[in-house]
């Protein structure tokens, strides 16, 4: 295996008295889908929030490339290449894709907008990634389905010669068709030697995509393996119990003295 594009070594977080995340090791692999998964409050949202830079780390060491980094904003995360498509998407309904592509990095020529330059480089873009649902890059957000918008929002994230993207709940709400062009370009992401984490709920989703999966329970670690070996009754138990047969935490955190 590659070394990890982005790697947390024992990260811990707490807010006030509630200790959140337990000495967390995660890592991120270039080429390969990560599935982070875990129950409502096991701490992949807190996790996913030191990451994208909006959380500090109470301990813990943030590398990326194999270097240790100092993090002090979504702007330092950025810089490093990381991008994260949040389950809301954050999209203007009132402004087309282009715009939405290019919101708050417009490119200008002459003091003012170069909107060729801006609609050349969405329709390269997506046209990378071998979308074909979007008919103009000048169609209005609010014109799109549930897995455009997706779609949209995912270019938007690799648009800017990205590393590392984080997908919260990429399907949610979609229908099927909309969920199967979704997972494709998931899977096209990775292809291409990004490292994908694919936050979800939806087991079928994981095991389609994913390469390995990280499972938390009660903000520990209890198990990262290879896709391939484990099946989808294992990573349940290891979601809700912490453990499967050999494999997750020894001592269950809920159940163990403070």
């Amino acid at each position: 295996m590659s070394e990890p594009l982005l790697e947390l070594r024992g990260v811990n977080k707490s807010f006030g008295v509630v200790h959140v995340l337990h000495d967390i090791d995660f890592a991120v692999y270039p080429g390969q889908v990560t599935a982070l998964v875990g129950d409502n409050g096991a701490g992949k949202s807190t996790l996913v929030k030191i990451i994208a830079g909006i959380y500090g780390r109470d301990t813990g060491d943030y590398l990326f490339e194999g270097k240790p980094v100092e993090v002090h904003g979504p702007r330092d995360v950025a810089a490093l290449g990381v991008e994260v498509v949040y389950q809301d998407l954050a999209l203007c309904d009132n402004l087309d894709i282009t715009q939405n592509m290019f919101l708050g990095r417009e490119q200008t020529k002459g003091g003012t907008l170069d909107e060729p330059a801006m609609e050349a480089r969405a329709r390269e873009t997506l046209a990378s990634l071998s979308v074909r649902t979007v008919k103009s890059v000048r169609q209005t957000v609010a014109s799109l389905s549930g897995g455009q918008r997706q779609t949209v929002a995912i270019a938007k994230a690799v648009l800017w010669n990205s590393k590392i993207v984080l997908l919260d709940e990429p399907t949610a709400a979609l229908g099927v068709a909309q969920t199967r062009q979704v997972l494709d370009l998931v899977r096209r992401l990775a292809d291409r030697g990004l490292g994908v984490v694919l936050i979800s709920h939806n087991m079928g989703d994981v095991f389609e995509v994913a390469d390995r999966i990280t499972a938390l329970y009660l903000g520990r670690v209890a198990a990262d393996v290879p896709t391939k070996d484990v099946n989808h009754s294992q990573v349940v138990e290891l979601i809700t119990a912490g453990r499967s047969g050999n494999l997750g935490i020894s001592e269950n955190p809920a159940t163990a003295s403070v």
